[in-house]
């Protein structure tokens, strides 16, 4: 683990872009993917600044597309390590999109992207831990902590060499499923 802390406003980053009609989809709006590609590039920044090495993205998490965005709408992300673990970050991504004749902006999606550092030859390599400076701070570390514990229980409980499943038939009934598996063959 590395030795070294950074405050997190060292490493957060902000880009705005105009969307044009080039980066539309079938209906008009911006494309969702046009969105995903900026994100995964401020993440890709954030996180170099944060480590002073290549990243590459190792999961996205939560995406959640909460408004669409229109053509002439300034798009704003900004990006900061909410987590870091040993070679590890994860980045929290905050798009907005202002309409810039009256100037009302609107929160479009929120993102969490883990970053992996990597040295020269591609081998991951320690990232400098976090300084909390904050009640927010706190909050969005612990609450990637938590994600993180979640997400390795979840994948836990569905291995497939382990998976059993009259353990869990009784959760489909709700479900808009019909089951037509015979568990005893």
């Amino acid at each position: 683990m590395s030795t070294v802390h950074k405050h997190v406003e060292e490493s957060q980053v902000t880009i705005s872009q105009l969307m044009l009609p080039s980066h539309t989809n079938f209906s008009g709006k911006i494309h969702g993917g046009y969105i995903l590609s900026l994100m995964d590039q401020i993440a890709f920044a954030c996180a170099s600044k944060h480590s002073k090495n290549y990243c590459v993205t190792a999961s996205v998490d939560t995406v959640n597309f909460l408004s669409p965005i229109e053509v002439g709408e300034l798009v704003t992300m900004k990006a900061s390590v909410n987590y870091v673990g040993r070679t590890s970050m994860i980045i929290g991504i905050r798009v907005e999109a202002e309409n810039i004749h009256t100037g009302v902006k609107k929160h479009c999606n929120s993102s969490y992207f883990t970053m992996v550092a990597k040295d020269d030859d591609g081998n991951n390599v320690g990232v400098p831990g976090l300084i909390l400076d904050s009640k927010i701070e706190i909050r969005r570390f612990l609450k990637s902590a938590h994600r993180l514990k979640i997400k390795k229980n979840r994948q836990n409980d569905f291995k497939a060499s382990e998976f059993k499943v009259e353990k869990h038939l009784h959760e489909l009934k709700d479900q808009n499923v019909t089951v037509s598996f015979n568990s005893k063959e």
